[in-house]
């Protein structure tokens, strides 16, 4: 049993369905110590994208450390962004790959768009936070 499948939980997503590429971003994302860390299944509902990410760090620091990450981990397994908005500031880091967003927000500004509740219809699982088992 991998990392990422130890570590899934809810709406019966398991990682074993989901891609290749959003399977790595999960860990790559995981790798920084990424917070409150889940997956929503955009499949049908959604013509713009597949899947999001969405995770926290706990400092503008933080936020960009994972998004850096994020990005150079994918490129080196040859998987190209196509675009990424918010770096600059780091309160909410949006990474889009297509068929795959990701998105990493301050807590604050998370707490404040809630978007787990705007896609409140989408198939989610919870990745356990490191250290809290």
């Amino acid at each position: 049993m991998s990392r990422l499948e130890s570590k899934v939980f809810g709406a019966g997503l398991r990682p074993a369905d989901l891609p290749t590429d959003v399977r790595r971003a999960l860990e790559l994302c995981q790798e920084r110590n990424a917070r409150e860390l889940m997956i929503l299944d955009l499949r049908g509902l959604s013509d713009a994208t597949d899947f999001f990410i969405i995770t926290s760090g706990d400092s503008e620091v933080h936020v960009r450390a994972i998004a850096d990450h994020l990005v150079e981990g994918m490129s080196r397994g040859g998987v190209r962004h196509s675009g990424v908005e918010g770096e600059r500031a780091a309160r909410w880091v949006l990474i889009d790959y297509i068929d795959l967003v990701v998105h990493v927000f301050h807590p604050v500004v998370r707490e404040f768009y809630q978007l787990e509740r705007l896609w409140g219809d989408a198939p989610m699982a919870l990745i356990e936070d490191p250290g809290s088992r």
